[in-house]
């Protein structure tokens, strides 16, 4: 109530945080085997920005021990993929023990039987599986360097990892989200019939973020309501308006492998950061004057990341 309280008065021009975060992004690892054509770790375009790519184990109970009296949600990604990181199910149980809810999102490359049957034990609640096709032709046009296989045998694996246990754990929700392009566009309805069948307890069809879409892009969608840009009166492509204001920075953070503290998942390059939690405590970080003066410019949407956002 605090939270909501607060982003209310920031909407009124009174930015002054009384709460301290309730969900955070945490990332524990900030290298990717695949090479998604607009994605940062991908295309190498973070290798000088990420430190460590993999979060260690001091930072991650700093953040565990800062975070547990007020967060309600951590979200194990940002940017690279979590599973690469050895002790994520360690991770996971942690953050259950401490009463927290966890989610998880995937490629699902690395994933395993075993694997999978750990992350339940550990007692994840929700785990995003990215699944941009139906063939490897449609799939591969986006998750470059991934196989379609190992997708959908990931979601076989975590569907009776998950019922096997649900009698003695909280059960696992796998949701498969989908990224709509051009190139899967006409795949939609099989993935609404057969995502069950596939083993999702969930489908989430999400818009993609594009870079260079002003003169169009090819993985753009053909219908304008399943994309974030829009053809203008100048023939170019905009990127559709937004509301002003962003809960998301009134509510949350994110912490990189490094424990520097982001206000959002949209700050890929790390630009905003309020400070590092090995330095200083994440509650002095989450309204120092950094944060304050980023909320004052979101709220008008100043900083370039606000410009691609989609909340």
């Amino acid at each position: 109530m605090r939270c909501y309280a607060s982003y209310a008065l920031g909407l009124l021009g009174s930015v002054h945080i009384v709460h301290k975060p309730v969900f955070l992004s945490v990332e524990p690892a900030a290298v990717c085997q695949l090479r998604c054509p607009e994605c940062p770790v991908g295309q190498g375009a973070n290798r000088h920005i990420s430190g460590n790519p993999f979060m260690p184990r001091k930072v991650w109970q700093r953040v565990l021990a800062e975070a547990a009296p007020f967060v309600h949600t951590i979200q194990f990604y940002f940017q690279g993929e979590p599973l690469l990181h050895k002790d994520l199910p360690s991770m996971i149980r942690e953050a259950h023990e401490a009463g927290i809810y966890t989610i998880v999102s995937t490629n699902a490359q690395a994933l395993t039987p075993e694997l999978a049957e750990e992350l339940v034990r550990a007692g994840l609640n929700r785990i995003i599986i990215s699944m941009d096709g139906l063939t490897q032709d449609s799939y591969g046009a986006y998750r470059a360097g991934g196989d379609l296989q190992q997708c959908k045998a990931a979601l076989r694996w975590l569907h009776e990892a998950s019922t096997k246990r649900s009698l003695l754990f909280r059960r696992l929700i796998v949701e498969l989200q989908v990224l709509c392009l051009r190139t899967n566009e006409r795949e939609w309805d099989t993935f609404r019939r057969e995502y069950k069948k596939m083993g999702a307890d969930r489908l989430v069809f999400k818009t993609a973020q594009l870079y260079n879409y002003a003169d169009g892009h090819p993985l753009m969608p053909s219908d304008p309501r399943y994309s974030r840009y829009a053809k203008g009166t100048d023939g170019r492509y905009h990127r559709k308006p937004v509301s002003k204001g962003c809960f998301r920075v009134w509510s949350g953070a994110v912490i990189t492998t490094t424990g520097e503290v982001l206000p959002c998942c949209y700050d890929k390059a790390y630009a905003h950061s309020f400070g590092n939690i090995m330095e200083t405590s994440l509650s002095v970080l989450y309204n120092n004057e950094k944060a304050v003066a980023f909320r004052r410019a979101a709220l008008r949407h100043k900083p370039q990341i606000c410009h691609e956002c989609w909340k």
